[in-house]
């Protein structure tokens, strides 16, 4: 069997004297969908953030492709091929629809401060080719019709698609989705999952979720990690999980 894409080895997280993450063990192949579920304050977002290079790792290891990334910043894990999304929306409310996405794009140009500032050599290509990307991004999305329109006058449901149309921009090999469906209503919900499955399939996706809506989980992932204050405590398919006593009496309730 090939190596894992990704993977994090004990990874573990402290605040002070709270342990908010430990010795978290993960292993995603390539093209997997995965989900990270928990209670709220089970420690999922803080993994986010310790594997993207928001927080750094008290302890343990991540690894990309091989990779050893451990504390890297987030600026250098992007660039590795980690984008990600956030549980509180974080788009640039004033900018243009196309213009958050463009930013994203502008990670990876290929002309240098003089030629931006001057306007020559690469700077009109690489720009041409950053719009053109985005244009792209957002019509897969539903969003091409609202290029224009400012990012925070979007809805709710539309800003979380233009978070991941953001965060695809910056061409990741591995998706990292933060309750990416929180405040759909089920219409959208469904129709979210299609399009996460249509985007999957066209971009050679791995995917890694966190979400709360249990039915979007079970229908849409290969596997799913459960944590619980931090702690791991089933691993498994979603038949194995929905099935695993502990995940009930810990997440899903009794009964």
């Amino acid at each position: 069997m090939s190596s894992p894409l990704f993977q994090t080895h004990k990874l573990s997280v402290m605040f002070g004297g709270l342990t908010a993450l430990i010795d978290l063990a993960l292993e995603i192949r390539e093209g997997e969908i995965v989900g990270l579920i928990g209670p709220n304050g089970a420690g999922k977002t803080t993994a986010f953030n310790a594997i993207t290079g928001l927080i750094r790792p008290s302890d343990g290891k991540v690894y990309f492709k091989g990779q050893d990334i451990t504390g890297r910043r987030a600026p250098y894990v992007a660039r590795t091929g980690i984008g990600r999304t956030f549980q509180n929306i974080r788009l640039y409310q004033d900018l243009s629809v196309i213009e958050n996405v463009m930013v994203a794009g502008h990670c990876s140009v290929r002309y240098g401060v003089l030629e931006a500032v001057l306007g020559l050599g690469r700077y009109a290509g690489e720009e041409l080719r950053i719009r053109r990307q985005a244009e792209d991004l957002l019509d897969r999305m539903g969003l091409l019709s609202l290029a224009e329109e400012k990012a925070g006058a979007l809805p709710y449901g539309s800003q979380r698609k233009l978070e991941v149309a953001r965060a695809l921009a910056l061409e990741p090999e591995l998706l990292l989705l933060d309750e990416p469906v929180a405040g759909m209503n089920p219409g959208e919900t469904e129709g979210f999952r299609g399009l996460l499955k249509r985007l999957h399939a066209e971009f050679s996706l791995t995917v890694l979720l966190i979400e709360h809506d249990m039915g979007f989980v079970m229908k849409i992932c290969d596997r799913i990690k459960v944590i619980d204050h931090g702690v791991s405590i089933a691993w498994g398919t979603p038949e194995q999980i929905q099935a695993d006593p502990q995940v009930i009496a810990a997440y899903l309730g009794q009964g």
